[in-house]
This record gives C-alpha cells, structure tokens and sequence, in this order.
C-alpha cells in the first residue's frame, strides 16, 4: 500500500493525536478498528491491514450505520403493528369464544329437541304396534341415556373450547410481552443509531464494527405473531338421526336461474354454462352473482337438505329470503341470505360464513354440505356430512316470510369452469315444506 497521504486527511483536530507517537490522527485501521498516525501506519503491525483516511472510513460506516437505521425504523413499525393486532387478537378470541359457546349450547338445545321428537314418534310407532308396558320403558330408559350421553358430550366440548381459549390467551400474553420487549430494544437501537449517524468522524469511528454487528444481531430477532387455533377447529361432532326424517326433496327454480347456469332436467344440479364467462371482471373478486333458488320454500317447521359440492371448486350455499320476480339480477340485489362459502385456492381449501363475514378452517375439502333449518327457534346450521360434524350455526335470527334454499357458483374470469353443484337424493320420507314434521 502506499505510504503517502490523501489532502482530505487534513481535516483532524489538534487534540486527536496518537499517544504512542504524539502525531496527528489521520487514518483508520478497519482490522484493528483503531485510528493512526503516519508512524503508526507504516509498522509491521499494520502493513498488510485495510487503512484509509478518517474522513472515509467514518463516511462509510456512517451509510452503514445510516442504512441499519432505516431497516430498524422498518422494523419498529412493523413489530408496531403486530402489537396492536395481537391485542385486538386477544379482545377477539374472548369474543370468539363466547360464540362458540353459544353456537355449542344451541345445538346441543337443538339436538335434544329432536331427540324428545324422536322417542314421542317412535313411542306413537310402537303404540300403534303393541301395548307392551316393557318395551315402551326400556325405550323411555334408552331415551334417557342418550340424553345423558348427549350432555356429556356437550360438556366435554364446552370444556375443550374453554381450554382451547385459554391457550390461545396464554399464547398471545407471551407474545404481547415478547413484541413489547422488542419494540423497546428496537426503540433504544433507533435511538442510538441516530446519535451515531450525526457524531463526528472519530465519534462515529469508536467501536463502530462492535456496534455494527450488535445493530444487525438485534435486526435479526424474529418478528411473528403467536400460532394460536382457530376455535372452528373444534368441531362439534355427531348428527342427529331425525336430519333422515326431516330432508326434503328440493329441486332449482329455473325461473330464479342466472343466465350463466345451466340446469339439469331432474333440476337437481347445477353448472356453469360453457361461453358465458364475463372475462373483464377484476381477477381478484370471486362474483357469485350466479345463483339460483329452490321452487320449494318454507314458512315454518323444521327442514334439512344436503348439497354435493365435491364437483365445485367456488360454491356458496344457504338461504335466501326476498323477491325474485325475474332471473338471478333481482333475486341477487333485493334479499337477504344466510350463507356458506368454500374456496378453492391452488391447494388452501377455505370457509367462509355470512352474515357478518367470518373465514373458518377446515382440515380437508369438503363433500357434502348440510343444511338444517329451524324456523321457529330462528335457527339454520350447516354440517360436514362426510365427518358427520358440524361446520357453524346461526341461532336466533329473526326469519319472517317465505325462506328459500339458494345456490351459487363462483362466475370465472375469462376461463371455462367445470364447477357443479347438485342437491342430494332424498334419505327420508317426502313431507310437505310448509308444514312441520
């Protein structure tokens, strides 16, 4: 290396002078992270190292230091917000909680209503058969028992989700503590860092890489928010065998179809039609403005029905409750629906419910969809078929007027969908819609 100086290395003050050798201060070893003097510079000790003039180290330490600056208000910002959303988390899982709680202890209301339903039309049956005084008490003893078993297992669900909740609490306290904590680390860092990047040159320069490296060790803490489950994940296990007695023959009112369904002609499935795509949609909405009702609807009693979505990769289905005079458009803007909706998304498989929006999780794609409806309890629950579980329950809504079952599909953008939906084949007897069982 050449031994002669830069001019720009005049720029030192009187008092920066080497103890050693009492010369001026003008050069920076980066090895060693000490400055020199013009002696200190040309001993053995230093002739192989990486020297160079004051002003310069302490300029690119200074753009380094400058840049780790930015990178630590970045991250201030973003550990900032995750924070407040594990707060909000926090107020939400309480809140989530305490509706899952009711939506277990109104299906397990509903379940032993039809349970009592069941033991009165099997007690009718057998009354109507025989007058053994026997068999009616070993049936009211078998009735019983399911009543005891179906509490228990209320019970242990209900306990589940308390801990479940609690967990998922525990977590997020751990991880308030754990940003909190962060975001003071990076507070004082920010702080520091700015002192550093307006110090002058031999300021700057004292323990600059010692600083540089703790900057970035503490840049390299991980920022996530806490891993908690999703209360949908505890599923509501069981089906009540009155579902068989209570499924109605639905089929689809072609008079209520979207001009891009098409129908089958036993009107129990539907599909896309092929060229009626609208390519000049935004390709990150999903349009389920193509939906279709059932001719049948219900006033009251109690009703369930079953839905294939196996075929549909974009799918809603529920109720619907409003006019529908003309084709899809009316039906769609002028009334009111409860609704299930699953996605498809490469290989996430994705719930949701309405109203209000809500995304729930599932472990594997669904099948079958069940719907159950209660009219005079304000009541409708849509089930898994294939796990026998339930997926999510509305309870006490206020129905009014005529509910129709409706059916969508997912409108795609400018490709051609293979997606259909069909209702089930009817398990039970053939009831009247309007009249309850």
């Amino acid at each position: 290396m050449s031994k002669r100086l830069s001019p720009q290395l005049q720029h030192i003050t009187e008092d920066a002078c080497c103890e050693t050798h009492l010369e001026p201060i003008q050069l920076f070893c980066d090895v060693d992270q000490i400055t020199l003097c013009s002696k200190c510079f040309q001993s053995q000790e230093h002739k192989h190292h990486a020297v160079c003039g004051i002003q310069e180290a302490a300029e690119n330490y200074r753009k380094l230091f400058q840049e780790i600056l930015n990178t630590s208000r970045e991250k201030l910002e973003a550990a900032k917000s995750i924070l407040t959303d594990e707060q909000e988390r926090m107020a939400m899982i309480q809140e989530e909680e305490q509706n899952f709680k009711k939506m277990i202890e109104s299906e397990y209301s509903m379940r032993l209503r039809l349970l009592d339903e069941e033991c009165e039309l099997n007690l009718q049956r057998q009354q109507e058969c025989t007058s053994d005084l026997n068999l009616r008490e070993g049936l009211l003893n078998q009735v019983i028992q399911l009543a005891t078993e179906l509490e228990e297992m209320f019970q242990e669900m209900l306990q589940r989700l308390s801990h479940v909740g609690r967990e998922n609490m525990k977590k997020l306290k751990e991880s308030e503590a754990r940003v909190s904590e962060q975001i003071c680390s990076l507070q004082k860092l920010t702080t520091e860092l700015e002192k550093k990047c307006g110090e002058d040159a031999l300021a700057l320069l004292k323990n600059a890489k010692y600083s540089l490296e703790r900057s970035k060790s503490l840049l390299l803490e991980r920022l996530e928010p806490a891993h908690i489950i999703d209360l949908s994940l505890c599923h509501i296990r069981g089906f009540s065998s009155m579902f068989r007695v209570l499924q109605r023959h639905l089929t689809l009112d072609p008079e209520t179809a979207h001009p891009c369904l098409a129908l089958s002609e036993d009107l129990r499935t539907v599909k896309l039609r092929h060229g009626q795509q609208d390519g000049a949609g935004d390709p990150g909405r999903l349009d389920f403005s193509a939906m279709v009702l059932a001719a049948e609807s219900f006033t009251s009693g109690r009703h369930y029905w079953e839905v294939d979505v196996e075929k549909a990769t974009r799918w809603q289905v529920g109720i619907f409750h409003g006019s529908a005079d003309t084709k899809g458009s009316t039906a769609r803007a002028s009334g009111e629906k409860v609704l299930l909706t699953g996605s498809v998304m490469g290989t996430e498989w994705t719930l949701w419910v309405f109203p209000p929006l809500k995304r729930l999780f599932l472990k594997k794609k669904l099948d079958t969809v069940g719907v159950f409806l209660d009219y005079e309890h304000g009541q409708i629950s849509f089930y898994n078929v294939t796990e026998t579980s339930l997926i999510y329950s509305f309870s006490h809504c206020a129905f009014q007027g005529a509910l129709r079952p409706v059916f969508s599909l997912c409108i795609p953008n400018g490709d051609t969908s293979p997606d259909s939906l069909t209702i089930s084949t009817q398990h039970g007897p053939s009831c009247d819609a309007a009249v309850s069982p």
